[in-house]
């Protein structure tokens, strides 16, 4: 029961990468769900979240018009395109829904 992240790795800058954050155990559509980042020593930054009908859709500044956030609620999956990096944008990423957190997917973005 949970959720589970993935589909990090290393890019250069310009790079993409989509991340997938798959729902088991409980009902994933009947929530938010949300996109985290964290780097060493800061609290966790909310950076993207979409309501439950995929119709609502908020981004943080810094990701804005470069990240994606999109839920697929038949196949309890969600997912964050993440195109455009920079070296700023590395961290580990967690996806948050309903009270389930992941372990993170690392994402590095050097040249």
């Amino acid at each position: 029961v949970g959720v589970v992240e993935s589909g990090g790795g290393s890019v250069q800058p310009g790079g993409s990468l989509r991340l997938s954050c798959r729902a088991s155990g409980f009902t994933f559509s009947g929530g938010f769900l949300r996109w985290y980042r964290q780097t060493p020593g800061t609290e966790p930054e909310l950076i993207a979240d979409i309501d439950p009908a995929g119709n609502e859709i908020w981004y943080a500044g810094s990701v804005k018009g470069r990240f994606t956030i999109s839920r697929d609620n038949s196949k309890n999956m969600g997912y964050l395109q993440m195109d455009n990096l920079m070296v700023d944008d590395s961290a580990i990423y967690f996806c948050n829904a309903r009270s389930f957190w992941g372990q993170g997917t690392q994402v590095t973005v050097s040249s």
